[in-house]
């Protein structure tokens, strides 16, 4: 099986720790590694390192080679501008073998958490097979909700099709994009939705047909860059090619499309880290701080500090904040107003502030 991580976000809702110069996926959010080393440490069980190919933009590549030293550099795949998933999806397909295009892969984010690694692999390998067994089934992961997210797409479970090894298999029956809080409170009590954690298992060969269903203009640019690469003229036509695919998302193109999906409900401690709130409850519970850096407070509760040792950081008598700290910028917002900062991020581009960003 051949795997693709996705590296190439800004991860702005991380601002402005998360910057376009070292995103959210080359930082070290929980461990002494960056997200995107422990994203390939987790599947590295399953696979080698020859079969893990990682996309992300062209300004990354020399970040990657040293994070990853024992990736081969041939499966670094350089997007000379962020187009979304469908033309990451379609680049990466052209550097797999015909044979391998009908073969099941496995595509995952590169800047989510995941605790359960070993029931991760466990489902990723069972997914792997169904999708083996209906190669016309495109499989998607779904993190059982433990809160009403809003800043997460949903999966409602359809009809059960079977159990394996304690892994369950149900069809999809319909896609809910961010919800409001009454919303996702009740796909919360329902029990039948699911967070949709942005993990795939399909056949490329699958995806292809539906691209050119769905996406035609990126099929055919698809079509020009296939045929292209491992000529003398692949980078030129990768860049005339790829810079005018459609920009669209994955989910609302082709999966929202098609009726032959397929999830699987889990329960791997997942979360994308979408904001500074959640980043926050990953690390400490609603009723704890959380202090990286030097810091001293009095009478501050559930507040959430990330600095560094150079600057101390004092609080007093506050609750509910997030305080970010870096070498430029100092950020704090309400807890609940994290998922905001991308209104922060378009205010600083109006303003032409865009060295800080």
């Amino acid at each position: 099986m051949k795997v693709l991580v996705l590296a190439g976000g800004k991860g702005t809702r991380l601002w402005p720790l998360s910057r376009k110069y070292k995103p959210k996926q080359f930082q070290k959010l929980f461990s002494d590694k960056t997200m995107l080393q422990e994203t390939v440490s987790r599947v590295l069980p399953s696979v080698s390192f020859k079969d893990i190919f990682v996309a992300t933009n062209e300004q990354y590549v020399e970040e990657v080679k040293r994070e990853l030293p024992d990736l081969p550099r041939e499966n670094i795949i350089a997007e000379p501008s962020y187009r979304e998933r469908v033309a990451a999806f379609l680049l990466f397909f052209c550097y797999l073998k015909e044979k391998e295009l009908k073969e099941p892969v496995l595509i995952l984010p590169s800047d989510h958490l995941i605790r359960e690694e070993k029931r991760f692999q466990e489902v990723v390998v069972a997914g792997a097979r169904m999708v083996s067994d209906s190669p016309e089934s495109l499989l998607l992961l779904g993190e059982s909700p433990i809160f009403p997210d809003t800043g997460l797409g949903y999966i409602k479970k359809g009809k059960y099709i079977k159990k394996e090894n304690e892994i369950e298999f149900y069809e999809v029956d319909t896609f809910k994009e961010k919800p409001d809080v009454k919303k996702a409170q009740k796909f919360l009590k329902s029990k039948d939705y699911l967070w949709n954690a942005g993990i795939f298992v399909f056949c490329p060969e699958l995806v292809i047909k539906l691209t050119k269903k769905f996406v035609p203009d990126n099929y055919k640019r698809y079509r020009n860059i296939r045929k292209a690469f491992g000529s003398k003229n692949f980078e030129k036509i990768l860049k005339e090619e790829f810079l005018e695919m459609d920009k669209v998302s994955f989910d609302v193109s082709i999966t929202e499309n098609y009726d032959k999906n397929i999830v699987i409900p889990t329960s791997l401690g997942w979360s994308d880290i979408g904001s500074w709130a959640v980043l926050k409850d990953c690390l400490a519970s609603s009723s704890e701080n959380y202090i990286k850096g030097n810091y001293i407070g009095i009478d501050s509760s559930n507040i959430m500090v990330y600095g560094t040792n150079e600057k101390l950081v004092t609080s007093l008598g506050v609750k509910d904040l997030i305080i970010a700290v870096t070498d430029e910028v100092i950020f704090v917002c309400n807890k609940n107003d994290s998922q905001r900062v991308k209104e922060l991020i378009e205010k600083l581009k109006n303003e032409g502030k865009i060295d800080y960003l």
